[in-house]
């Protein structure tokens, strides 16, 4: 390796390597978006090849001999792996993203699979080794994948201060590719980094927000716990195969446990998640399928940010499908200081946060184009009996830092000593509101101060505007019998009006509503009419200061 013998990379912004970290400053340690993935189209010369190394020989796998080794894992205390010191303890932001894995060098690259694996370099946030392991399903064995500082291309400084040949203690995680889009080029199309952070992208879309393996603790009084994937073991894709196979270890001081995904890229890319857990400790709140977003502002709070953008933000609203086909839309708060939501629900069909709006001209960034952030439904699979969405808002004044998260919550306490087994289906797209044409959606929330627009508004009123559109009030008249049902907790309704506004095809409800200071003030209303629910169910929280 010859020292500054390659050129600088593309310059990355800080929100594009810590885009996800938001959880790491609000929540606890590092999660799990990096622009890093970014990267992955230099074609530098490829580095010098370390010698050949004799292959590690390859130990029985399965699922089960995963969870049994688990299971047998929570009897003993955690300990945190022990590395050696290196070049890789001091690395800052700026060394970091002067590190690209080498493409040259990608797992099974031209050997005629749908797939290939490229590893995330170890340092800065991402201080513990994460152990690869590649699946040979005919021998139902794996053998571990190692890495080496040749498999990295360094920049810059960076190429002065790598040493040559030298062994990885193992890697911060990996992002898989798959040819989505186009036939002929190899898309990112999931990543893992960071705790048990990952976020995948359907076709067309820009990373946004991530999911989670476990939620510990999340949002509550005592520190929350951040469970880490340790080890994955990864199934050799067949030639041709549409989707792939890997199995995680994951590792905490109050939980140990295993996990399958089967990964399926497409226009919508699904993930079957099977998960199996095994208490070392009791735990306060145990939050499965845990979502990870950013809401900074929209039309609801826009007056706050002095920003050329109308909006910026990950996700639009927290979206619940109940188990009697009702559906819930709730859009996310930058709220004035910690806020949660309590959804009660028995086996739901879904829940999930979303990005509705889809259009260029309501975002105008060309840079980070949050029209083409993916949605994200958690689909549970099986009976998940009565328990909590629950949604967490944080407050922020930055795009980079992740304040929102969503995350079922089971009904009951989880003790020392239990097991518990969750299946789910996450569905990662644009996820286009069309599951029934009968009932119109929420289209639009916006808010201001309250009163006649022109009047100084003197008795503390907010306005809350919302739009409905689709369905069958689509094609109904102004004056057709539809009513606005709306009820306020904590506070009340001033006045409530509804109305078609043909130009746009909607019908609109505008409520004026009063509330304390300080006060948390709950919102919910839908619209009504022969003998039947038309629309989905608009709900909101709004803290008044």
């Amino acid at each position: 390796m010859t020292p500054h013998a390659r050129p600088c990379p593309p310059p990355l912004s800080r929100r594009a390597l810590l885009g996800g970290m938001s959880a790491a400053a609000l929540l606890g340690p590092a999660a799990g978006r990096s622009g890093a993935a970014l990267a992955q189209d230099l074609t530098p010369p490829p580095a010098e090849t370390a010698p050949e190394m004799a292959p590690d020989p390859a130990q029985p796998f399965s699922f089960d001999l995963l969870t049994e080794e688990m299971r047998a894992l929570a009897a003993t205390a955690h300990e945190r792996p022990k590395v050696k010191a290196s070049f890789l303890d001091n690395l800052t932001y700026d060394d970091y993203r002067l590190i690209n894995f080498n493409p040259d060098r990608a797992l099974w690259k031209g050997q005629g699979t749908l797939f290939t694996l490229a590893a995330f370099h170890m340092g800065w946030l991402f201080k513990e080794p994460v152990r690869l392991f590649e699946v040979d399903t005919k021998a139902a064995a794996a053998r571990e994948l190692t890495f080496s500082t040749d498999d990295f291309l360094y920049y810059n400084e960076m190429a002065a201060r790598a040493p040559e040949h030298a062994a990885m203690p193992g890697v911060a995680g990996f992002r898989l590719a798959s040819p989505m889009n186009r036939a002929d080029v190899f898309d990112e199309v999931v990543a893992f980094l960071g705790a048990s952070y990952f976020r995948a992208l359907g076709r067309g879309s820009a990373y946004g927000l991530s999911a989670r393996g476990l939620a510990i603790n999340t949002g509550m009084r005592r520190a929350e716990e951040f469970p880490r994937f340790s080890r994955f073991y990864i199934e050799r894709p067949a030639p041709g195969a549409e989707e792939i196979v890997l199995f995680a270890a994951l590792e905490s001081p109050s939980v140990t446990g295993a996990y399958r995904f089967v990964i399926r890229p497409g226009a919508t890319t699904v993930m079957d998640v099977t998960l199996r857990l095994f208490f070392r400790a009791a735990v306060d709140q145990l939050g499965i399928a845990p979502l990870t977003s950013m809401f900074l502002f929209s039309e609801k709070n826009r007056a706050d940010f002095d920003d050329y953008r109308p909006n910026v933000h990950d996700s639009d609203g927290l979206c619940i499908e109940r188990a009697d086909g009702d559906v819930l839309w709730r859009p996310l708060n930058n709220p004035p200081r910690l806020a949660s939501s309590y959804f009660v629900e028995d086996s739901p069909r879904r829940f999930g946060l979303h990005q509705r709006d889809r259009d260029f001209d309501h975002y105008q960034d060309a840079s980070a184009r949050y029209e083409r952030r993916p949605s994200v439904d958690v689909e549970p699979l099986g009976d998940w009996g009565r328990g909590v969405v629950r949604l967490v808002e944080i407050p922020t004044d930055l795009e980079v830092n992740d304040n929102i998260v969503a995350f079922w919550v089971p009904e009951g306490q989880v003790s020392a000593g239990e097991s518990r087994e969750f299946a789910y289906r996450l569905h990662w797209g644009d996820l286009p509101h069309d599951k029934d044409d009968t009932r119109a959606y929420i289209d639009e929330t916006r808010a201001g101060h309250g009163g006649v627009s022109g009047v100084a508004n003197t008795d503390g009123t907010r306005k809350f505007v919302i739009d409905f559109r689709g369905g069958i009030i689509a094609g109904l008249p102004g004056d057709a019998e539809i009513e606005a049902v709306a009820s306020v907790s904590r506070g009340e309704i001033v006045t409530k009006t509804l109305s078609r506004i043909p130009e746009r095809g909607i019908w609109r409800l505008v409520l004026d509503v009063a509330g304390d200071e300080g006060e948390t003030v709950e919102l919910a209303a839908h619209l009504r009419g022969y003998d039947r629910k038309l629309s989905e169910t608009w709900l909101y929280q709004w803290i008044v200061e």
